[in-house]
């Protein structure tokens, strides 16, 4: 019988939990570490604010058109870039789709991630000269490639990277101005929804179509370990016997010795002992491993073990003796970066609010993984979070602070 993915949701939520809570523990930390040095910084375009980038002099009105504007290009970027993708994995072009995503790692570690590493250093006046930075950042961008995209290497160290490198990218992401950012958390969290749910959504074809061919997704997931777990037909099968004997024409024959024959009371079988030293007279297709079975009218056959016979199928066997491998659940590097952002740009306003962000985002979190135990398919990761945590983020801002603050200053509250 299949068995529920509920009998295990404890572990399953941990190993996705800790490293999404660890993801924006340190993207807060080094949105508070590095605030200071980037708050007076002009605003950097990029692929997320390519239409209009915000001042703080302009209107509201002007923000939030602005702002949707921003949105509205970056999802739209992103789908034709999605489907572009499933259009190469359908014609299978998987060479060239492993190749960019190692390039887009190489990319993103060496020149996003080494951008952070420079501001923690000047920041934190760390004496360290150009070429031994150069030396660490090359280093440790060559490893993170090999690490994700090698097979052989630890899971820890491979899981260590995924999450390095949502880090580094919602750090980036936290340089948006507030507005643009707010609007592409909700476009983003609608866009995944359609996705992965509507039928002909880029994430679901992608789905379907390895699914289909067994295969890896050709996207960057974060994996939990698998646990493979053995039938108990595997041990009871390896070392099924053969009886041997002679037939009318002279010609041997094996056959399988069924349950039922091993119990039979009608025979006995006697080990026969064969001397080491008569190499000459043993049979190569038997392996000096020989027993034979006596039946009560005093003839005897021959038994030889199943594994020592290199001329016998096992196809049986291999049959029986399956290997079931339950992969755990995967979580896109896309919901580790938007989980940050969300929180990181909690951080800038207050730590009541990154509290209120965490509890939302991870609940969020826990309703999703539950759907997934009882839809058992693929589901957004991102609407039920995002939606929790910007609700949270904007309860706790404006009515939650003035409340705690008032009566905190009014010695109501300690």
């Amino acid at each position: 019988m299949e068995g529920s993915i509920l009998e295990s949701v404890g572990v399953e939520i941990m190993g996705v939990m800790s490293p999404v809570s660890i993801c924006m523990l340190l993207v807060v930390l080094l949105v508070y570490s590095l605030s200071s040095s980037t708050s007076s910084s002009a605003p950097v375009r990029t692929a997320a604010n390519l239409v209009y980038l915000e001042n703080p002099s302009d209107s509201t009105t002007q923000k939030l058109e602005g702002a949707l504007l921003n949105a509205a290009v970056f999802v739209i970027l992103i789908a034709v870039v999605t489907f572009l993708l499933v259009l190469l994995y359908y014609y299978n072009f998987t060479n060239f789709l492993k190749n960019y995503m190692r390039f887009s790692t190489f990319f993103v570690l060496g020149t996003m991630g080494g951008s952070i590493f420079l501001s923690i250093i000047q920041h934190f006046s760390i004496p360290v000269d150009s070429i031994t930075c150069f030396i660490l950042l090359f280093n440790f961008t060559i490893l993170g490639v090999m690490s994700i995209f090698s097979n052989g290497v630890p899971i820890f160290l491979r899981q260590a990277y995924m999450v390095l490198c949502g880090i580094i990218v919602a750090s980036w992401f936290t340089k948006l101005p507030e507005w643009t950012t707010w609007t592409l958390l909700v476009a983003l969290a609608v866009y995944d929804l359609v996705a992965v749910l509507v039928p002909g959504g880029p994430l679901k074809i992608l789905v379907e179509l390895a699914s289909s061919r067994d295969e890896e997704l050709p996207a960057l997931v974060y994996e939990a370990r698998p646990v493979v777990t053995q039938s108990r037909e595997q041990h009871s099968s390896n070392l099924g016997l053969l009886t041997g004997g002679v037939s009318e024409s002279g010609a041997v024959e094996l056959q399988p010795v069924t349950a039922q024959n091993r119990t039979n009371s009608e025979f006995t079988t006697v080990e026969v002992g064969i001397d080491s030293t008569t190499d000459e007279e043993s049979s190569p297709l038997v392996s000096n491993s020989i027993r034979t079975r006596e039946f009560e009218n005093g003839e005897s056959e021959v038994m030889v073990d199943e594994e020592m016979s290199p001329l016998v199928e096992r196809e049986e066997n291999e049959r029986e003796s399956s290997v079931t491998a339950e992969r755990g659940i995967r979580l896109g590097l896309g919901d580790f970066v938007f989980y940050s952002v969300l929180v990181g740009r909690a951080a800038m306003y207050d730590l009541m609010t990154v509290y209120a962000c965490y509890l939302a985002i991870i609940s969020g979190l826990g309703c999703t993984l539950i759907l997934l135990a009882l839809c058992r398919h693929a589901l957004p990761a991102l609407p039920i979070s995002i939606a929790l945590g910007i609700i949270f983020y904007f309860l706790t801002r404006l009515l939650m602070e003035p409340f705690v603050v008032g009566t905190s200053t009014n010695l109501i509250m300690f």
